[in-house]
């Protein structure tokens, strides 16, 4: 479980293809400190660390969660963003993230707001019911607030902080995003679906 509160940002070092699965070398100020088996979000995908070695960590993504995610797109150098799991002894900065991506957006306009930026993202049309004006998004792992929300797109304001410190400064037009949308907002349209 995670916050969708950034903590690093890594830079993917070396991509390893084998058979339908894909394995990743990340560099990042966070890799030392992690530990093998430990649960880490890698711009809103959970992945299990394999290795830690010389400043970097290993991942595996499985054909599943190539799928479903931006991963696929990942080149040698590409920015991913990391958090590490929850501890449930602090503050929720962020709101709950399962690090778990329903779907991949597309950017659709960046526009620059004279010290802050707007992404408009647009999104499969099936999942609609779960996002909400003002309501929570995860982009990228990153925990953000949707506005402007339509059946098929809506924006996002990023302040300066966050801009720099995560990959959204390299997001253009045309670019992929994992997105994970509202946990609570799936549990209650499920429980809706069940109703006789």
């Amino acid at each position: 479980m995670f916050t969708g509160i950034v903590e690093s940002t890594g830079i993917v070092k070396a991509i390893i293809f084998n058979g339908s699965n894909r394995t990743f070398w990340i560099s990042s100020p966070l890799s030392d400190q992690l530990k093998t088996d430990q649960s880490v979000s890698h711009s809103g995908v959970c992945l299990t660390v394999e290795e830690v070695r010389d400043g970097q960590h290993r991942i595996t993504a499985i054909e599943e969660t190539l799928k479903k995610s931006n991963l696929n797109d990942w080149v040698e150098g590409s920015l991913v963003n990391l958090e590490r799991c929850l501890q449930m002894n602090g503050r929720l900065d962020g709101h709950l993230v399962q690090g778990h991506v329903d779907a991949t957006g597309t950017c659709i306009n960046r526009v620059e707001k004279e010290g802050s930026w707007e992404f408009e993202i647009e999104f499969p049309r099936r999942f609609a019911e779960l996002i909400i004006e003002k309501g929570s998004v995860c982009l990228n792992g990153i925990s953000l607030t949707a506005f402007d929300v339509k059946k098929k797109r809506f924006k996002v304001a990023i302040i300066p902080y966050t801009f720099e410190h995560t990959n959204l400064k390299s997001l253009e037009p045309g670019q992929s995003v994992n997105i994970e949308f509202d946990m609570i907002g799936k549990y209650l349209l499920r429980r809706l679906s069940l109703k006789d």
